[in-house]
């Protein structure tokens, strides 16, 4: 069964994005039934050009791609949650909506980053933020992608995430 994982941010513009794209990549690569969506609370309705292109500079198809609300996984047509991650602290600190998970509610776990759209020197500075954001972000992924995710339970899922936190 594939394990569903939800990644927020609050406009779904730039780390959810980088988040979505690596987790869907690895997994893919290594053979994982999981599969990454992202989404914000608000929206910003437009995607951050320095994340498709860290995630086209590493082989990562785009297409598709889109900045989308939360509540598109909150009704009964959207895949059942298993985990659900925050990659900004403002999305961290907000009351998300109920979000259904295959066992009830998804495990929850704040990974954050810094904006890497506040990145100083210009194109130049933010390509290289977004890069090293990405590289992070793709760190935690393998991380997650190494668990037993099809046969641990929710206790055991909620501390790993917690662990991988840490690193």
């Amino acid at each position: 069964m594939t394990t569903h994982v939800l990644i927020l941010c609050t406009h779904n513009s730039a780390r959810s994005v980088l988040s979505e794209g690596m987790l869907n990549h690895l997994s893919a690569r290594l053979g994982r039934d999981v599969k990454a969506h992202s989404a914000g609370s608000a929206p910003s309705g437009r995607l951050n050009p320095f994340a498709l292109e860290a995630l086209q500079g590493v082989g990562i198809d785009t297409a598709g791609y889109r900045s989308k609300s939360w509540d598109e996984f909150t009704g009964p047509n959207a895949p059942p949650l298993s985990i659900v991650i925050t990659v900004c602290d403002s999305a961290a600190a907000e009351s998300c909506p109920v979000f259904f998970g295959g066992n009830g509610q998804p495990v929850k776990v704040h990974w954050g980053y810094p904006d890497p759209s506040n990145a100083e020197g210009g194109d130049k500075g933010k390509r290289r933020a977004f890069e090293l954001t990405r590289q992070a972000i793709g760190f935690r992924m393998l991380q997650l992608l190494a668990q037993p995710l099809e046969t641990m339970d929710r206790s055991a899922l909620a501390d790993a995430l917690a662990a991988i936190a840490k690193s």
